[in-house]
Order: structure tokens, then C-alpha cells, then sequence
């Protein structure tokens, strides 16, 4: 997602070598200042963020340290716009959202992926189908809303949206539900029927949010399409639908800068795990290649309870993880998202994240044979890996449709993988301190000297 600022940012910072070199802060600025141009970032947003990079590297003192603070400082004042960060909650539930946007933005996608993300969060959610406009708009709702299993709501035969909105609000209160995400309607481009329609139904349920759902490779045409649904109808916050598609990521800087609103989420992949509220220091240190561990950890604790970890964490360490806990967790881990958003957060690993863009864990052929293999195993042999002697293999090959030697890999693999899992486990500080380890990763190749 960030590729190109990442490498925009990592050659201006090696292009400074000694301190209060003012020939090589030259350098380094007019580099930053191509790259952020080339990478969609808006002229202005540019223009501020050089302005402060220069001052504060100058103040403090002309270094590669002080220079990689200052485009960090500054990244932060472009990103962070005030207001609210990610899900707020209304303090009387239900909380309702209503999601706006222009045809194709995805707009549907992403009201069923932040349905998933507060389902993750134990909370009661109800999607509304207000979208009357677009054929078969109600039926793609009520499928992603039986895939992410949430409640949805819709009236058949009804033709008005404000309707819709107002009996939707109803069921949210009388179901007793955390939060009310209404689908809209939306155009190839803004009308005035568009705008009517959506005053019409704000006006009516009077929501606590509404989101703008921006598509990120729109680029200014999405910005100048958002400022127009502010004016018209207001809006609290914007999600970036589609953010993995934009290598070079400029368009982020761009919306916060010049809408003056808050980004509160980005979609970052096809899956339905893949979107994460958008919080500026950790973007920021996205961008910068040091990671963001802390929206990893959140979406891990979503899939995988602290119990469920503890009790994998004992099984590892007693040496009797099973096949069976295998799958359990090859499960939990697809529920994270696509692997190119998992990677991009692990520290010193950005680089490698548009690499494994289309790795897919659900769809891989080797997850397929792992799965084939598995299931071809009797209940015993799941749960004890030692029984699998030769005659055994050779009909787990058979039922699997592969070979021996493919089954012989994967049980090689897995007690390699159980042996080095256990020694880690042994280890004092265990997780503790491979988090550390990654933590002192921070800012990865960029901070080198």
C-alpha cells in the first residue's frame, strides 16, 4: 500500500550523510519532493510537509535522525485531522452509520467489512439495504451480511429509502443492537436526486456518523467528490476502499489534508478481515517501515482468544499440538486478512508485502493439499502424529488423491515446525521476547546509519 512513499522516504533520508550538511538537506528535499509528487500526493500537502521537514531538521540540527523526526512529525501533523479515530460509539446505543459514496466505490463491500470489524469486538450489529437504486444492491448486501453472520434488514416491494431507514432504525431499537450501518445509494456521479435522497434519509434517523467511502484510486476526482458530498450532506469521516490497489499511497496524505476530515478506516484487501481503523502514528509508522504491531495484536486477539492462545501455548510446550490444532489455527490465521496486510505490519518486512499481493491462504494449492491430507487422516492420527507409520501414509496419499512423498513432506514439516515451536516456547520471555525483537526493528532499513 505504501511502497512507493516507503522508498521515497527511505532514499531521501540515505541522501543525508553528515551533520549540518546543508548541500546533502538540499538534496534530500528536492528527492522528497519528486517522489511525494510522483507518489499523487497533492501539490499543497507537498509544499507543507517540505516546509515543515526543512524547519525542524534545521532547528534541532541537520542529521539523519533529526531529519527522519522531522518528516515523521510532519506526516503525522498532514494525517491527523482531529475528531474521532477508528469506531466510536454512540453513548446510547444504537450507534448508526450511515455509508455514502459514489457507485463503484465499494461502498458495500466496506459497510460489510466494518460489520465484520465490530463483530469482532462482540458486538450486535444490523445492516440496512437503503440502496434501491442499483439492481440486485439488496441481495449482494444480504449475502456479504450471511458471510461476515450478522443481521440484516430490508422491505421488500418498498421503493423509498427514507423508509427503509426509519423501520431499519426501529428493529435496531426494539433488537437491542450496538450498531446500525445503512447501506446507500450511490452514483457514476453526483446528482442533485443523489443528495436529495440522502438528506432525506440523515434527516429522518439523524445518524451519529456518516462516512464517506472514497475509492483510492479515484485519486482527485474521489477528493473533489467528497468535498462535494461535505458540503451537501456532511460527513464525519472517510474510508479508504481499495487501498491495496495504490502502490504508491499519496492519496491518503491528500484526503486528510484537503478534506480537513479524519480517515477512519482502510479497506487493504479483498477479504472481508481486510480493513483496520485508521490511526495516524501507526500509518506514519507504516510509511516509515517500522511497522504497526499494535493493530497486528488487535486484529490477532479479534480471531484468536487469550485462552485459546493459552491453551495452544501449553500444547506447544508439552509437545502434543495436534493436526487438528493445525487446521484450527491455518483457520484463525485466514481470518486476519490477506497475507500482503499481515506482512506489511510486521516490522522491517513492508518491502515484502507487495510480493505476497496475491499469496491466498484460502485458495493456495499447497493450503488445499495440506487441508486434502489432513482430512484423509483418521480422528486418532490428527490428534497423535506418531501412529502414522508407512502403511498409514500411504493411505492417507491415496485418500488425498497425492503422493507419499507429499504426505511425507507435510509430516516433516509439521514436526519440524512443532519442534522449533517448543523450543522457542522453553525459552525465558518466550513471545515477550520476540516482540521486543521487533520492536527494536523499529524504522527497519531507514534507520540505519
Amino acid at each position: 500500500m505504501f511502497d512507493t512513499l516507503s522508498e521515497s522516504f527511505k532514499g531521501a533520508i540515505n541522501k543525508i550523510r553528515f551533520s549540518d550538511d546543508e548541500k546533502s538537506l538540499k538534496r534530500a528535499l528536492d528527492d522528497l519532493k519528486k517522489a511525494l509528487l510522483k507518489a499523487d500526493v497533492h501539490f499543497k500537502v507537498v509544499k507543507e510537509l517540505l516546509r515543515h521537514v526543512e524547519s525542524q531538521t534545521k532547528q534541532k540540527g541537520i542529521g539523519r535522525e533529526n531529519f527522519l523526526e522531522a518528516i515523521k512529525s510532519g506526516l503525522n501533523a498532514v494525517l491527523d485531522r482531529g475528531g474521532h479515530q477508528g469506531f466510536v460509539f454512540f453513548h446510547t446505543p444504537p450507534t448508526i452509520v450511515l455509508m455514502v459514496g459514489l457507485q463503484g466505490s465499494g461502498k458495500t463491500t466496506t459497510t460489510a467489512k466494518l460489520a465484520h470489524f465490530l463483530k469482532g469486538k462482540g458486538k450486535k450489529i444490523l445492516l440496512a439495504a437503503c440502496d434501491l437504486q442499483r439492481l440486485a444492491a439488496v441481495e449482494q448486501l444480504r449475502q456479504l451480511s450471511t458471510q461476515v453472520e450478522v443481521d440484516f434488514f430490508a422491505l421488500d416491494n418498498e421503493s423509498n429509502p427514507v423508509e427503509v431507514a426509519k423501520q431499519a432504525l426501529k428493529q435496531a431499537e426494539s433488537g437491542l443492537y450496538d450498531v446500525l450501518l445503512l447501506d446507500t445509494a450511490g452514483r457514476l456521479a453526483i446528482d442533485e436526486e443523489l443528495m436529495a435522497e440522502l438528506k432525506a434519509i440523515k434527516n429522518a434517523i439523524n445518524p451519529f456518523e456518516t462516512f464517506y467511502v472514497a475509492d483510492s484510486l479515484s485519486g482527485q476526482d474521489g477528493i473533489r467528490a467528497a468535498k462535494t458530498f461535505h458540503q451537501e450532506i456532511g460527513i464525519s469521516g472517510v474510508i479508504l476502499s481499495k487501498f491495496d490497489g495504490d502502490s504508491k499511497g499519496g492519496i491518503a496524505l491528500s484526503v486528510a489534508y484537503e478534506l480537513e476530515l479524519p480517515l477512519r478506516f482502510i479497506g487493504n484487501g479483498e477479504k472481508i478481515a481486510d480493513i483496520e481503523p485508521f490511526i495516524p502514528e501507526r500509518v506514519v509508522g507504516r510509511l516509515m517501515g517500522a511497522g504497526d504491531i499494535a493493530t497486528l495484536a488487535e486484529r490477532s486477539v479479534s480471531v484468536i482468544s487469550p485462552k485459546e492462545a493459552k491453551e495452544v501455548a501449553k500444547k506447544i510446550k508439552k509437545g502434543s499440538f495436534t493436526f487438528n490444532d493445525f487446521l484450527a489455527q491455518l483457520e484463525n490465521v485466514k481470518k486476519l486478512g490477506s497475507m500482503q496486510s499481515i506482512i506489511s505490519m510486521i516490522p522491517g518486512m513492508g518491502n515484502m508485502a507487495s510480493a505476497l499481493k496475491d499469496v491466498d491462504l484460502e485458495n493456495s494449492v499447497e493450503i488445499k493439499h495440506i487441508r486434502a491430507i489432513v482430512n484423509s487422516m483418521t480422528p486418532k492420527e490428527r490428534e497423535d502424529p506418531s501412529l502414522l507409520n508407512g502403511s498409514r501414509r500411504k493411505r492417507i496419499a491415496n485418500g488425498a488423491g497425492l503422493s507419499v512423498a507429499d504426505v511425507n513432506r507435510l509430516i516433516k514439516q509439521f514436526d519440524n515446525a512443532a519442534k522449533i515451536a517448543k523450543k522457542f516456547s522453553n525459552k525465558k520471555g518466550g513471545m515477550a521476547d520476540m516482540m521486543n525483537l521487533m520492536q527494536q526493528a523499529k524504522m527497519g532499513q531507514l534507520g540505519r546509519k
